[in-house]
Parts: C-alpha cells; sequence; structure tokens
C-alpha cells in the first residue's frame, strides 16, 4: 500500500457511488454461468466446535460472529483461533475447540454509553514493536468504535493474548461519544501489510453505511499499537438497472447497505469486501481505483419496501437483474491459499446457509468456481447456518488438522431447548473441503 508521501499524514476522501451510479455497474464477466440448485451442492461435516455462546443476560450477551487462526510456526499442533463474541469480548480456542482464555470487552466510558461489543479480528505477523517483532491479533470494537490490538505470546498457552491498545487511541468514524452511541462506527475488518514498505494497515467498514476506511497501524513508544486514518471510500448506495431505473437496497430508515466481511489477497494487495445486500466487490487495498463487482447477490435489483409494523422489507417481483450463487447477505470473506499460488476466494452465502468459492486469480476475474455446503455429523455436532465470519489456513496443523483448518460460525447452533439464541465455531478438515470443490 505504497501512497504519495504528501497524502500518508492527512486522511483522504474518495467517493465511488457518483461514478458507478453515473455509468451503471456492470454484471460480473462470468455472470452468466448457471448455478446448480442449492441442495445439489456438494457437504462436508465439522470434526469439532466449540462450546456454545449464548446472547442473553445470563450468558454475558456473548454471540459468535468471526475467527481467525493463528499458526504456532515453533509448534503448529498448538496453533489457535482467536474469536470475537460481541458484548462477550474475544475467546481463544486450541485445535481442540476448547476454550483457552476469554477477554472481556471493555465498558463504554458511562453507564448509559454504548458497550464495548467485538465484532471482527484479523492478524498481523511480525510487527515491529518497542520490544520486538511479535503477531498482534486486531479486532473492530463496534460498541466503543476503536480497533483493539492483542499481542500473541507463544510462551504463554493459558493466556496467550495481552492487550496492547494505545490507550489514546481515537474513534475510528465518530466525532463525539453521541454518534458513538448511535452505533454508526467500525464494523468489518482485514488487515495487510505491504510488502514494498512494511507497513501494516487495517481496512476498516462502517456500520450502517456504505464507508470504508484504510488505517495504518502504528507502535508506540510505550510498546502499544495505534492508527491513523488514511483515506476513506464510498462504496454505491444505489444502483442503476437496465433500462435506467435505481434500485437502492432495502433497509430500516436511514441505514445504508454496509460492508461487513473483508479480506485482503496479499499476493496483490486485492481487497474483497461483501456489501451485505448488494454483492462481492474487488479493490486495491489502498483504496485507489474504481470498485468492481465480482458477483452480486440474487435479491441485486429487487424492488422492496420496509413495513415498519413487521419491521421486514417486502419485496416485489424479481426483475432478472441478481446474481445465481449468493443469497443476501453476503458474509465472511477469506482466502484459501495454494502453493502454486492458485487457490479461492470463499464467501458465506448466508440467505441459503451455503459458501460460494471463486478463483483467486485475477487473470480469471475471480471466476466461481463451486459451492458447498458444512451439514451435520451428527445430532450433537450440527452444521453451520447463517454464517457470518470465516477464516481458512492452508498449512499444516499437527495431527489433527495436517491438511489445514477452515473455521466457520454458526449462527444456530443446535440442539439448544428453550428460547436462548446459542452460536459458535465448527471447525472443518480443510482437505476435505478442497476434496470436494476441486470433485
Amino acid at each position: 500500500m505504497t501512497l504519495p508521501r504528501q497524502t500518508r499524514p492527512a486522511a483522504l476522501a474518495v467517493s465511488a457511488a457518483a461514478l458507478l451510479l453515473a455509468s451503471g455497474v456492470a454484471a460480473p464477466a462470468h455472470g452468466a454461468t448457471a448455478r446448480p440448485a442449492t441442495g445439489s451442492l456438494p457437504a462436508v461435516t465439522p470434526v469439532a466446535e466449540t462450546a456454545p455462546l449464548f446472547d442473553d443476560e445470563e450468558g454475558g450477551n456473548a454471540n459468535a460472529d468471526d475467527p481467525a487462526i493463528w499458526r504456532n510456526a515453533a509448534d503448529p499442533a498448538r496453533s489457535l483461533v482467536i474469536a470475537t463474541a460481541k458484548e462477550g469480548g474475544l475467546r481463544v480456542y486450541d485445535l481442540d475447540a476448547v476454550q483457552v482464555q476469554a477477554l472481556p470487552a471493555p465498558a463504554g466510558p458511562g453507564p448509559d454509553d454504548a458497550p464495548g461489543r467485538f465484532n471482527n479480528v484479523d492478524l498481523v505477523h511480525g510487527m515491529a514493536l518497542t520490544s520486538g517483532r511479535a503477531d498482534i491479533a486486531v479486532v473492530t470494537d463496534r460498541g466503543n468504535d476503536r480497533l483493539r490490538v492483542y499481542r500473541i505470546d507463544r510462551s504463554r498457552p493459558d493466556r496467550p493474548l495481552t492487550d496492547i491498545t494505545d490507550p489514546t487511541a481515537r474513534p475510528v468514524f465518530s466525532a463525539d461519544q453521541a454518534e458513538i452511541n448511535d452505533q454508526r462506527t467500525a464494523y468489518g475488518l482485514a488487515t495487510w501489510t505491504d510488502p514494498a514498505t512494511g507497513r501494516s494497515y487495517a481496512l476498516v467498514s462502517r456500520r450502517h453505511e456504505t464507508t470504508v476506511a484504510v488505517l495504518e497501524l502504528v507502535a508506540t513508544p510505550g510498546g502499544t499499537v495505534g492508527y491513523r486514518k488514511i483515506r476513506s471510500l464510498d462504496l454505491p448506495a444505489s444502483f442503476r438497472m437496465p433500462g435506467g431505473a435505481s434500485w437502492t437496497p432495502c433497509a430500516e430508515p436511514g441505514e445504508r447497505p454496509q460492508v461487513e466481511g473483508m479480506v485482503v489477497d496479499p499476493a496483490n494487495g486485492m481487497l474483497y469486501a461483501g456489501q451485505e445486500d448488494v454483492g462481492i466487490w474487488r479493490i486495491r487495498a489502498d483504496l485507489s481505483g474504481r470498485p468492481e463487482l465480482v458477483d452480486k447477490v440474487r435479491e441485486y435489483g429487487v424492488p422492496a419496501t420496509y413495513d415498519e409494523e413487521t419491521e421486514e422489507c417486502v419485496a416485489g417481483a424479481d426483475p432478472g437483474h441478481g446474481g445465481r450463487r449468493l443469497s443476501a447477505d453476503v458474509e465472511g470473506l477469506t482466502l484459501i491459499t495454494q502453493p502454486d499460488g492458485d487457490g479461492y476466494l470463499m464467501a458465506s452465502s448466508q440467505g441459503d446457509n451455503t459458501f460460494a468459492f471463486y478463483d483467486r486469480e485475477l487473470e480469471d476475474d475471480n471466476e466461481y468456481e463451486a459451492g458447498l455446503r458444512i451439514t451435520a455429523r451428527s445430532r450433537e455436532l450440527d452444521g453451520s447456518e447463517e454464517c457470518d465470519g470465516a477464516a481458512a489456513l492452508n498449512l499444516p496443523l499437527g495431527p489433527k488438522f495436517p491438511h489445514g483448518l477452515l473455521v466457520v460460525q454458526d449462527g444456530h447452533d443446535a440442539p439448544h431447548d428453550g428460547e436462548r439464541t446459542a452460536t459458535n465455531f465448527k471447525f472443518i478438515d480443510l482437505g476435505k473441503v478442497l476434496g470436494r470443490i476441486d470433485d
């Protein structure tokens, strides 16, 4: 992410919306490829799952959301999964899916202010701190509109994460606490280290807005990590349809089509961003250039009206402008890299409980390759439904996962009686995933 010298100290605003609305958004080049019915997609089953989290007072308002996989290079079998639990903070699991550490989300500054709420997490490897190089976990604290940073220490297996957030870090988007309490705050997250400069960055989206910002992560003399905003970009909120009509995704009044799932391909510095009700965008990680749609959700272009009484959107007739593989919301994005430089971009199609795989190569224009379901192994070990976040690592992780690991969030962990909402994370053998989609 090499930026012109004069732009580094100041935050720049870039708007893609006007450009794209004026010209219309073309369908992806591979959009005409037929897609099999979701019921016919191949399936894999998880081999382990974390304990359920409960989004109620008794459960500490914990709600599984987004995972990241940290590989212990010295002992891969002792690698970790670091995952967000919203108001439940941050959870750390071993490869048996057993919790080894829980870190609380910090409270708001006052009793009437929004509490901390950890949304997404990603990793930076070998960041230069005053104490030496270290791997760190970066988290969006949606409740406080901050980034939180944790050092990962392999020498402390029972408490591997330590908070090293700069205490003077400012809100990412909000001007004051009143804006923070409105919760149009830091939401989705992806990290990237520019190989040309060694600088590390966080790409952060804003809740209920189309904004994505790039922040440089900065080590302080006191051993903490802060950040500074470099520039931001507003993705479109409205789209021109064939025939000239304008379409805006349906939402509650005042809400715009937000982005959450994001990932950066380190090989080419390309950001993939999932705009939940629209599709997957591709753009340079420095947010320069013109965003391109890799694929669209099926609901793209469908007129709908928000019903305040039911708090739902009532859809009209489908004009047929949408995609064929993704059902809104587009959620967790992750990369599956392969030694030959090939691999996949994987996306959670939350609306139909499937996962879509696209070619990682830009030469193939991220062509759609395959779809997959994650289904129940047994009554006790169910599959993944309404998946929010996902992470994959295609490296050996000891005898349990010699062919790599895929971790996905399950929005409806089963079986659980009563009205308690249970979520957790499923661990899947990545080798079996690749075997199924490569068939």
